[in-house]
């Protein structure tokens, strides 16, 4: 499974699922203007009543079911320790989720929505959207494709391998889960295989290395060397030393017995009969029911109802306009020579460049430090929660992107350093760590007068369009110190405008590889090796590459219209906030929420202190 589908499942906090706005009959989506409101409906306004009782009720028991359905599921993002077992994949466990949904969708429809709360208007049109996406990925039978260009199942479970344990039930959790991986891998390879035998896979293209996370399990020279081994090198001087060693060698059993063995099953798979086999078409419409596939994407990641020719209109004419503003800058900097000459420049002369993986490391850390000392005059509200900043681990770095950030975590890419240029450092940082991704989520977390299916499920549009903002924000804040730093945040705007233009493209349009990679190359200054990567998760995960440029669309004509309407009266601060402590939400939903924050004067969403 995919991050992305993992965390609109499990309702962890990064990357992963995205919905749209209000009523969604048959798969089709129509955003409606909701009644925006902050609170959930356990603190509704009395005339809510039994309307919000009944609501309740619902997704009460939807979510606990969700907790309990998906525990084990785990990745590098998720804060699931508790589970000693991994969850069930298999075809009858897929068909009873989709009759759980369905159920769920029924008893939505009874309920009379006239009758809510604001509040619980706000969460009802939230919650419908996301029962839709998961109604709907099991409609398409996303399950049979648990993987992407980005990130696969095994992948994920790695990254949870790496994160660190405190108590011995959480190790002892962590050995159950190792232990039930030939299970759990062996349903995996199931769905995939029906999935391969309808044409419903990766392309083939996208597949090339995908093994080599899988690879490194299995040829780990010694139990203590696997990456399934990292959270047992150091533990926690509060566990016993006896119980460590038990511990330890519990785990050397299960990666012996169960990891590597389940591993090989897996390798072999991939080799023999996954990649050889996997579809040579890239556009997610030659898919089985392909046109209403992406369709179903784009409203699941965009949340707002575009079709793919309207989004690769919005897409030429950004290019356009952020393309002018990249030529100032070389006129700025007195450059000779024409716009390709210059990105060549860019690409390849070495002051651009990190010597060593450290240098690279402390470059990012100097930028998040710089931002700590601006962050209080552009935000009222801090989240508690702090970020370390770490490599992104070697033997998933090759295909990974250039960042990743989320609660508690800032991923560099310092493999292939003449790749990670440093002037696109300072917009990379401000989305991936502060005031990006390792800000939003725990602010979202943090806010606990909401139902819990909106503290802890991301969408992209809003998490990816706030950090993609960011980047431009960081223009506002002096945080682009040379002119070629500003280069490099309008290269990262050109690249999510690109994405709406090379996503359609691919998907809907009959692009080629070649001619996406050439589209960004000819327009942006991301190195080939980053290019490449990047295509290649386009095409893999269709949809995804919209949420990004759409939302900061979104936020930002909610904040013209803000500082236009309200004047003097408008607060940065004031804003900021407003849009952080929603969560995350459609985009519908945020617009509403921000006519509601002119309509209030522009005030602070949190009590005066």
């Amino acid at each position: 499974m995919n991050r992305l589908t993992a965390r609109l499942l499990v309702g962890t906090a990064l990357f992963a699922g995205v919905l749209t706005l209000d009523q969604i009959t048959g798969g089709q989506i129509t955003a409606t203007a909701p009644v925006a409101g902050m609170a959930h409906a356990a603190t509704a306004n009395p005339v809510g009543g039994k309307a919000d009782a009944q609501f309740k009720a619902i997704y009460t028991k939807e979510w606990k079911w969700r907790q309990e359905e998906f525990k084990g599921e785990d990745d590098e993002d998720s804060t699931d320790t508790a589970a000693n077992h991994l969850p069930k994949v298999d075809l009858a466990t897929q068909e009873k989720r989709q009759k759980v949904w369905e159920g769920v969708m029924k008893e939505l429809d009874a309920v009379p929505q006239a009758d809510l709360s604001p509040e619980a208007k706000v969460d009802f049109g939230i919650y419908r959207d996301q029962v839709a996406v998961l109604l709907n990925s099991q409609k398409f039978k996303d399950y049979e494709k648990p993987l992407n260009a980005d990130s696969s199942f095994w992948s994920n479970m790695a990254g949870g391998a790496r994160k660190a344990f405190h108590t011995t039930a959480e190790y002892k959790a962590f050995i159950g889960q190792m232990n039930d991986m030939p299970r759990y891998f062996n349903e995996q390879i199931v769905n995939m295989r029906a999935g391969l035998k309808r044409g419903f896979t990766p392309p083939k293209v996208t597949l090339t290395g995908r093994d080599s996370g899988i690879v490194n399990v299995v040829e780990a020279k010694t139990p203590e060397d696997n990456v399934y081994y990292t959270p047992f090198k150091t533990m926690p001087d509060s566990i016993p030393a006896a119980t460590q060693a038990e511990l330890r060698a519990a785990a050397v059993a299960a990666i012996t017995k169960s990891v590597v063995p389940a591993h090989q099953t897996l390798l072999k798979f991939m080799r023999e009969e996954y990649i050889p086999g996997a579809r040579t078409e890239l556009a997610a419409e030659t898919l089985p029911d392909g046109k209403a596939y992406y369709q179903s994407k784009i409203k699941e990641f965009a949340t707002v109802d575009l079709t793919a020719d309207q989004i690769h209109k919005i897409g030429l004419e950004e290019v356009a306009k952020i393309h002018a503003q990249m030529l100032d800058v070389m006129k700025e900097v007195k450059f000779q020579g024409d716009f390709p000459a210059f990105l060549k420049f860019l690409r390849t002369d070495p002051q651009f460049y990190a010597k060593t993986p450290e240098e690279l490391l402390m470059r990012a850390a100097w930028i998040a430090k710089k931002f700590d000392g601006k962050a209080d005059q552009y935000f009222g509200y801090l989240p508690r929660q702090r970020f370390a900043i770490i490599p992104v681990p070697a033997d998933i770095a090759p295909f990974y992107t250039s960042g990743r950030g989320g609660p508690g975590v800032y991923l560099v890419n310092t493999y292939n350093l003449p790749a990670r240029a440093l002037y696109s450092l300072p917009a990379l940082t401000l989305h991936e760590s502060a005031p990006g991704h390792a800000f939003q989520m725990p602010i979202a977390a943090e806010q606990k007068d909401q139902p819990e299916f909106r503290q802890k499920v991301y969408i992209s549009a809003y998490g990816e369009g706030w950090a993609l903002y960011c980047e431009k924000l960081g223009e506002e804040m002096g945080m682009y110190e040379t002119p070629y730093e500003r280069f490099g945040m309008l290269s990262y705007q050109m690249w999510r405008a690109a994405r709406l233009v090379v996503d359609t493209g691919i998907h809907s349009k009959g692009w080629t590889r070649e001619q996406a990679q050439q589209y960004l190359h000819d327009n942006t200054a991301l190195a080939d090796h980053e290019i490449e990567t990047e295509v290649d998760r386009y095409i893999a995960w269709p949809g995804q590459a919209l949420s990004y440029y759409l939302g900061e669309m979104a936020i930002l004509k909610a904040r013209a219209k803000a500082e236009k309407e309200l004047g003097a009266k408008f607060d940065l601060r004031n804003f900021h906030d407003t849009v952080l402590k929603l969560g995350g939400v459609p985009l519908p939903v945020l617009e509403a929420r921000i006519d509601r924050f002119i309509a209030e004067g522009g005030k602070s969403p949190y009590p005066a202190q």
